[in-house]
């Protein structure tokens, strides 16, 4: 039985006068700092086998700490050992050109932190003679690290008593301290910013930071937490006064837009053939999925047909003249503040030399070397649908 159904229970019943009976005194919040040995105990006991906590190469714990952004932990696992397989040493990541960088990271989304972590090797090797900084303030002066990131690198790759504050440790403060602020707010935030920074020891400071985060991943959970298995059940205030569930504080979620996208493959004979030449176009290195290919197209605009907007689009971006053609596929994907439903049409190329007015370069491929670009996870449907396309055609028929 959880502590909330215990407290629930008997909540205003009335005694034997007919009386109110007083409820009882809230308890208080837990005094700092909280001894940190309960924690580390459970962290000790029960901490997954993961491979970035098998090394204490700075440079390793930084790209697991990147890449964990947001990401969930078996997504990153692959993803981590092919990079270090490919970029072992900050010097190779810094030797390596941008487009490898993002091929490497392609399909981890969040594009930004490749680019990033891209930026930062050089600046590390130009400026740190190929040695990530071992305090928070030379970390926090590269491309790409904030505050979480530097607490992380520093606490776990080189002991410094330095506070993280994710997702997973938002939830476990917000329960232990009983925060009932919306812990949106930048208030909010720099109160947990500041419990957080209390409550790690100068002992083992990186053990302590992945413990808290451990234990949101799997014990402090959003929807069942398991309070009675929780090494700081007795400190948590949420606990002692049933507000679990109630915690942390986040406002009502707004209602997701959507948008209607077109992209086109644009043959440059014309017609679709399997050894036949397309354009692919990269974006902008700013902004979303900066510095990846794609076919080129854009939203659809109120009152446009999608092959006006193909053919809008594709001028505006490239000042390229095509004539959209047959429908190939249709992709729906979510990105963190939208939804878009993607549809991809063939095109023939019929006029004008492409020019970079909303790209960044442009390349006419085949699709046996469309490999060597990285892609969106929307764009390589594209390239899935056009493989299944060419390998129907080429069956046998009855």
């Amino acid at each position: 039985m959880c502590a909330a159904e215990e407290e629930g229970r008997g909540a205003g019943e009335q005694g034997g006068g007919g009386e109110e009976s007083p409820l009882p005194p809230r308890p208080p919040a837990p005094r700092l700092p909280l001894s940190p040995a309960p924690l580390l105990s459970w962290w000790d006991a029960n901490r997954a086998d993961l491979p970035w906590r098998r090394t204490g190469d700075p440079y390793a714990i930084w790209i697991a700490e990147v890449m964990l952004q947001q990401t969930q932990i078996a997504a990153v696992i692959p993803y981590y050992e092919r990079w270090l397989a490919r970029f072992p040493t900050v010097e190779a990541l810094a030797a390596a050109s941008l487009d490898e960088v993002l091929k490497q990271w392609e399909g981890l989304g969040y594009y930004s932190r490749a680019r990033h972590l891209h930026a930062a090797a050089r600046r590390i090797v130009a400026d740190h003679g190929g040695r990530l900084p071992d305090t928070l303030a030379g970390l926090l002066q590269l491309p790409g690290v904030g505050r979480y990131t530097a607490g992380a690198v520093a606490s776990i790759a080189y002991g410094v008593r330095a506070p993280v504050l994710d997702g997973n440790v938002i939830r476990v403060l917000s329960r232990l301290f009983d925060v009932a602020d919306d812990v949106t707010r930048p208030e909010t935030r720099a109160r947990l910013w500041t419990l957080a920074e209390a409550l790690v020891p100068a002992e083992r400071p990186g053990d302590y930071n992945q413990a808290l985060m451990e234990l949101g991943q799997v014990i402090c959970v959003p929807q069942r937490p398991r309070c009675l298995l929780c090494p700081l059940r007795d400190d948590c205030l949420a606990r002692q006064r049933g507000t679990q569930l109630e915690r942390p504080v986040r406002p009502p979620r707004r209602r997701t837009p959507h948008y209607d996208v077109v992209a086109a493959i644009i043959w440059r004979d014309g017609r679709p053939a399997a050894a036949g030449h397309f354009l692919i176009a990269q974006r902008p290195h700013e902004g979303l999925l900066g510095g990846l290919w794609e076919f080129p197209g854009g939203k659809v605009e109120p009152g446009e047909t999608r092959p006006e907007a193909l053919r809008r689009e594709i001028a505006e971006e490239l000042a390229l003249a095509i004539a959209p053609g047959d429908f190939l596929v249709e992709v729906a994907h979510a990105y963190t503040h939208f939804r878009i439903t993607l549809h991809a049409f063939h095109a023939a190329y019929t006029g004008g030399e492409p020019q970079h007015l909303g790209v960044a370069d442009h390349a006419w491929v085949t699709l046996a070397g469309v490999e060597r670009y990285a892609f969106a996870v929307t764009d390589r449907k594209i390239i899935q649908a056009l493989r299944g396309l060419f390998a129907a055609s080429a069956l046998p028929s009855d």
